[in-house]
């Protein structure tokens, strides 16, 4: 370090002072400093900045301060003229990116802290509900769904945690445009689905992440949200649309990214009770301190639901483990377990689901389901540069299902066992350049692959006890491996403040092998389906001539293979390749102020070769081209920090186009027929109210139209429903709130409704699975800070 001072000081001081202490002692020895306005005359030649600095505290009697790490090298221009001290310095460090400040009457050189860039326009398509946490972790440069000009949706903690829910698919009720299909069998509950496609796992078209983990099951379904309990979610964002290239499989339709809490310093607790003895426990523990944070989460629900014989418990574990010791890198540990079980009512018939919605079907009294999922992944973000950042995941998960269950008294019961392990890893290396002639850039390469391990096995059971082992009554004895690994890349490109363009591609290769135990005609090996490299181009481009009001559009292109067996090439079956979904959206957001903003956004999809899951069996049905369309609509309006309005809704059409011939005595789809399961408009909408200080309330429903339930779109339309509901939270303190659910306040009537096209159209049967009526719940949510 350097102090220039007058020629007293340094005969006391010497000319070269190494000792900070002495700098300090003579900025508290000095208040204030007379001389800043005094002009002297320079004459000073171009020379080291060290040395000019010398010479001007030299002529001016000024003390200067400096690091000398920061001046050398420096060469600073020369400098002739009556100056002042400030004046003089100004003009021989603001070139290089240095600045002085008086304090204590020493002047201290310094870096100048960087130019600001202008303000961000607003140029995004994202709509949220709720409060952004502290604890929400930053993205050090990684792209995000942010960065993509596509249809976004994020529902944050503040509107999830007082939720009473089953299971976590539940909280996308309040979430525009979603369909929430529920089973209520059992751990079968039910999953959610966008876009115009079904909910029911004919057709799995949404990437689930955990924590930005893949977390559907080979089929495509969701059973991993079991571990999620609602007080450990941080926030819920859906992205819409075939444009997002960062992922591949199940990647239809979109997909949703559930975040759990990562860091802070914090203890929380909630305890409910309510309608059908729902009792639940939910906890949560983070502790973070020295770059190095701890997160645990304990949970519990068992309740006797809403219809006899339906029982059933499940408990949740996790604890995140992040190391973070400097800004340059962080690695952390996720692992997360749940077990669960319940007993299965069964679906009703017509008739007996207009006697009672409670009832249990009779023949089935042994019905039930137990499930154990796991999920473990370790992460890896490093800060390679100012503008290089490599991003690293790898996971592991289990999924362990047995189903004992009989649908029909003309069905056989049956056992149903799935075994399922994964592995994969994910990669990214993002590169964030200042580019001169362009307001940003970006661009991001990635790649991840998955790896699979399958077992399913059917077979049939009386009274829960399987049958002597035969060809005849092993329905389902199934081994196969499942890979999948493909590459990306994503471009942001900023021309001017105005224009975004969002570039991208994706391919995609599917490999694995299959064997069938069963005795019989069906025994041995299979091939894959020859999918060859599925390629995925996608662009976007979002237009903001006037801040607030953005312009935005895509194309892009995803894909959809077999489901299980579906996947290989069957005894004299052909080969089938992928299903191609290529899909465009224009869509218009304004935000004219900070508390109102909506969108709109028409949506067209068409899939070249779709492929439709049997719900009751392991086979599946190839329909053909199919198209879908739909306008989505949203509005949020929070005009006071009291007192706000949101709605949205959804009109979608999903028809086949070109199906195969149709087979006699069987109930395949014709040209025109809607694709079952697809209500053609969906709403939700709500009123949030700070009645006062202390009593928050929310008013808000959730429905949807019918649907057709059958191929042949000929056994009419069902499924419409709309629900009421309303949640009321009073704050004791600020550690505690009471909080108060009532769920279907207007106890409307609604069932899931399905068509078994097994036996083809001689047999058809219709299964009614009714859904909850009122109910209501209690609970006291406790958070400490530390």
């Amino acid at each position: 370090m350097t102090l220039s001072s007058s020629p007293t000081d340094r005969q006391r001081s010497g000319r070269r002072i190494v000792l900070p202490m002495l700098a300090l002692s003579l900025a508290i020895a000095s208040n204030t400093w007379a001389g800043e306005a005094v002009s002297s005359k320079l004459d000073l030649p171009a020379q080291s900045l060290a040395a000019s600095l010398d010479s001007l505290a030299k002529t001016s009697g000024a003390k200067l301060i400096y690091a000398d790490s920061i001046v050398n090298g420096i060469q600073a221009d020369a400098l002739r003229g009556e100056f002042t001290v400030q004046q003089a310095l100004d003009r021989l460090l603001h070139k290089h990116g240095l600045q002085s400040e008086i304090v204590g009457g020493v002047i201290t050189i310094k870096k100048a802290p960087p130019v600001p860039k202008p303000q961000a326009i607003r140029d995004d398509s994202i709509i949220s509900l709720g409060e952004v946490t502290v604890n929400e972790q930053p993205d050090n440069g990684k792209l995000t769904s942010k960065d993509i000009a596509t249809s976004v949706d994020i529902l944050y903690a503040d509107k999830i945690a007082d939720q009473n829910v089953l299971t976590a698919f539940d909280l996308m009720h309040r979430m525009p445009g979603i369909q929430i299909t529920q089973f209520g069998q059992g751990t079968t509950t039910g999953k959610f689905s966008f876009r115009g496609f079904n909910g029911e796992g004919r057709i799995n078209a949404v990437k689930l992440l955990i924590d930005g983990i893949p977390s559907n099951s080979n089929d495509g379904n969701m059973p991993y949200l079991d571990a999620l309990f609602p007080l450990d979610i941080e926030s819920i964002e859906v992205v819409r649309g075939t444009n997002d290239p960062r992922y591949g499989l199940h990647n239809v339709a979109g997909n949703v990214n559930m975040t759990t809490t990562t860091g802070g310093n914090y203890v929380k607790g909630r305890m409910s009770y309510g309608s059908f003895d729902t009792h639940e426990i939910q906890s949560g523990l983070g502790y973070e301190k020295d770059g190095f944070s701890q997160n645990y989460q304990i949970s519990y629900r068992a309740s006797d639901s809403y219809r006899d014989r339906s029982d059933s418990d499940k408990n949740s574990f996790s604890g995140k483990w992040f190391y973070a010791p400097t800004d340059k890198y962080k690695a952390g540990l996720i692992a997360r377990w749940s077990e669960a079980g319940a007993q299965e009512p069964g679906y009703l018939t017509y008739q007996q689901q207009l006697a009672s919605t409670t009832q249990s079907t009779p023949h089935n009294p042994l019905d039930y389901s137990k499930r154990t999922i796991g999920q473990v992944s370790a992460h890896l973000d490093v800060n390679l540069s100012e503008t290089l950042f490599w991003s690293n995941k790898a996971y592991g998960n289990i999924f362990d299902d047995q189903r004992l269950v009989r649908f029909h008294p003309a069905f056989s019961q049956v056992k149903r066992d799935r075994d399922e392990v994964q592995y994969g890893a994910i990669t990214s290396l993002t590169y964030h350049p200042q580019i001169s002639w362009l307001d940003d850039f970006s661009i991001e390469t990635g790649f991840d692959f998955q790896q699979q391990e399958n077992r399913y096995k059917q077979y049939r059971t009386t009274n829960g006890i399987p049958n002597p082992s035969s060809a005849t009554n092993i329905r389902n004895d199934e081994h196969w491996t499942f890979l999948n690994y493909g590459g990306y890349i994503q471009a942001v490109i900023k021309p001017t403040r105005w224009l975004k363009l969002t570039p991208g591609y994706r391919a995609d290769v599917i490999d694995g092998n299959f064997f069938s135990y069963r005795p019989g005609a069906t025994f041995g090996a299979y091939p894959i389906n020859d999918y060859g490299t599925i390629s995925q181009p996608k662009i976007g481009a979002v237009i903001t001539p006037i801040e607030g009001y953005s312009l935005y559009g895509n194309w892009g292109r995803t894909f959809q293979v077999g489901l299980g067996q579906a996947t290989f090439i069957g005894r004299n079956q052909s080969n089938t390749g992928p299903s191609l979904n290529d899909g465009w959206e224009v869509g218009f957001k304004l935000q004219p102020v900070d508390w109102a903003e909506g969108r709109v956004a028409y949506w067209m999809q068409d899939a070249s070769n779709e492929i439709s899951r049997n719900l009751a069996s392991a086979d599946s049905t190839l329909i053909g081209p199919t198209k879908r369309q739909g306008v989505d609509i949203e509005i949020k309006v929070y005009p006071t920090d009291r007192f706000g309005i949101w709605a949205a809704y959804s009109l979608q059409e999903a028809k086949v186009t070109n199906p195969p011939a149709v087979v006699t005595n069987t109930m395949e789809y014709t040209v025109g027929n809607q694709v079952v399961n697809t209500p053609n408009y969906l709403f939700s909408a709500g009123i949030d109210y700070q009645v006062t200080e202390q009593l928050r309330s929310s008013l808000w429903t959730s429905g949807q139209g019918n649907y057709f339930v059958d191929q042949a779109n000929d056994a009419g339309k069902h499924g419409e429903y709309a629900l009421l509901n309303l949640d009321l939270g009073y704050q004791v303190t600020k550690e505690v709130e009471l909080q108060f659910q009532a769920k279907n306040l207007t106890d409307a009537q609604r069932e899931y409704l399905w068509y078994d096209e097994s036996y083809g159209a001689g047999q058809r049967y219709a299964f009614y699975s009714p859904g909850d009526g009122r109910a209501f719940y209690g609970a006291v949510n406790v958070k400490f800070d530390y």
